[in-house]
């Protein structure tokens, strides 16, 4: 096995007994890069000197007994709209062309001072508003989409040109590119990690979260990035260690939550078994399957574009009015029309939110874990706008692939998509566990104990990168 096919785990835990040196790692990850970047394209801008320069300071405060921790040394890639100091952010826009921000986003500060070794700038889809990020090619399958807006993120992940990336979920950013390219995405409760330095799209739905190749990967990651920031209003203290959540295939006492409505309806036959089947083996390790009814379903995603509509065109407000021409038709078309949407239909969709997330709370009194698809399908044509679905309905792709996901963006509860295997196109099939608010230590412990069962961990792509 090379250095570069390590999960974050198993990195970490060689660097710390010095049978794998931080440069060691790094050279492997960067010509994995070199193999793999012509072919799926997952950076905006690489970072390979800067790399090098950061994995030799790592060896030499290792070998000096300044271990910082299990990052200390780990090569990963940060989603372009987040901002670091001296290298380029351009969030996938000429509107931020040759922009290069003067000082570190929270986010990125923290990696740096666990250690960790940023390689480069993974695309995302223009200012993190749409579900596609053109730029970038899925590693499973060529002509599929990579899915957005982190979709360099999770594919550098996939591929092996990054041992973890950080992404951004306003509709399921982070968990649409995991589940679609399979690896883990963990969307934090809201404000549980600081969005400082980071371009926004919608205030109220933002969260950073990170995407890896195992679920105690992502745990590690957490640990790293979380914390109180003042500079973030929405920003809270964090109460929990996520890292040590233990090994334990044991589930009993775990309530998982079945869903008998919304979120089976109109998926694939495929990932209805998939998905299943995945429940049946968290009852095999001891957990508690109980069906439950989702509130309030109507009202999801009407709930969420009324929120992103506006908020993103707020966000926007100046840069429509001075370089409009220079966003792409699709984003521009989005802030247009956000900057519609009356007062009363916002504050409307503000009341709905309440609504929604009281009867979330309320459902979360009766169980631990919902458990669902992540996506609807797996990863669709580049050029693909629609789904048919056996009923002879037809759906947008955007509402196809965020109908799942926007429920925890809506309620800011915690949601973790995880791999549990591959259609009969070899595309991967992501499970979705969300969990009450700040409960990150369940949903971790229960996909630590699923991935440990069934070995689903540390696979890169077996795809189009070899």
């Amino acid at each position: 096995m090379q250095p570069y096919e390590l999960t974050l785990t198993a990195a970490a835990g060689a660097i710390a007994d010095k049978s794998l040196s931080p440069v060691e790692l790094v050279e492997s990850v960067l010509s994995r890069g070199e193999e793999t970047e012509g072919i799926v394209h997952a950076f905006a801008t690489l970072t390979p000197e800067a790399a090098r320069s950061s994995a030799a300071q790592a060896e030499r405060d290792i070998q000096a007994g300044r271990y910082r921790g299990p990052l200390h040394g780990i090569p990963f890639a940060l989603k372009d709209i987040i901002d670091t100091a001296g290298v380029p952010t351009m969030a996938g826009s000429r509107v931020w062309a040759g922009r290069i921000p003067g000082e570190n986003s929270a986010v990125m500060t923290r990696l740096t001072s666990a250690g960790a070794v940023l390689v480069g700038k993974a695309h995302t889809h223009e200012f993190a508003y749409g579900l596609i990020t053109p730029q970038t090619i899925n590693p499973w399958l060529a002509d599929r989409i990579a899915g957005g807006s982190s979709g360099g993120s999770a594919v550098a992940v996939a591929a092996g040109s990054a041992t973890f990336s950080i992404g951004t979920d306003t509709a399921g950013s982070v968990r649409v590119p995991a589940a679609l390219n399979g690896v883990v995405g963990l969307k934090p409760s809201y404000g549980l990690v600081s969005r400082h330095g980071v371009a926004p799209l919608s205030w109220s739905l933002d969260h950073v979260g990170p995407i890896t190749r195992s679920v105690r990967d992502a745990a590690l990651v957490l640990d790293a990035i979380t914390g109180r920031d003042p500079r973030d209003p929405a920003s809270i203290d964090s109460p929990n260690s996520h890292h040590e959540v233990g090994r334990s295939t044991d589930l009993r006492g775990v309530r998982v939550g079945i869903p008998g409505n919304y979120f089976f309806d109109h998926v694939t036959p495929e990932i209805e078994k998939a998905v299943r089947n995945s429940v049946d083996h968290l009852a095999e390790l001891g957990a508690k399957t109980i069906e439950v009814a989702v509130p309030l379903t109507d009202y999801l995603l009407p709930t969420l574009w009324g929120h992103m509509g506006p908020e993103a065109a707020s966000a926007h407000e100046q840069h429509l009015k001075q370089h409009a021409n220079l966003f792409g038709e699709d984003v521009r078309t989005l802030l247009e029309a956000g900057q519609l949407v009356l007062a009363g239909d916002y504050l409307r969709a503000q009341r709905s939110r309440t609504c929604i997330r009281q009867a979330w709370r309320e459902l979360f009194r009766t169980i631990d874990v919902l458990a669902a698809p992540s996506v609807a399908c797996t990863a669709i044509r580049r050029d693909q706008s629609d789904v048919l679905w056996g009923d002879g309905s037809t759906e947008t792709a955007t509402d196809t692939l965020v109908r799942l996901t926007a429920p925890a963006n809506i309620t800011g509860l915690p949601a973790l998509s995880l791999p549990i295997g591959l259609d009969e196109q070899g595309l991967p099939i992501g499970l979705q566990l969300i969990a009450d608010q700040l409960a990150e230590p369940d949903l971790l412990r229960i996909g630590i104990a699923y991935e440990t069962a069934h070995d689903s961990s540390g696979h890169l792509a077996r795809g189009i990168c070899g």
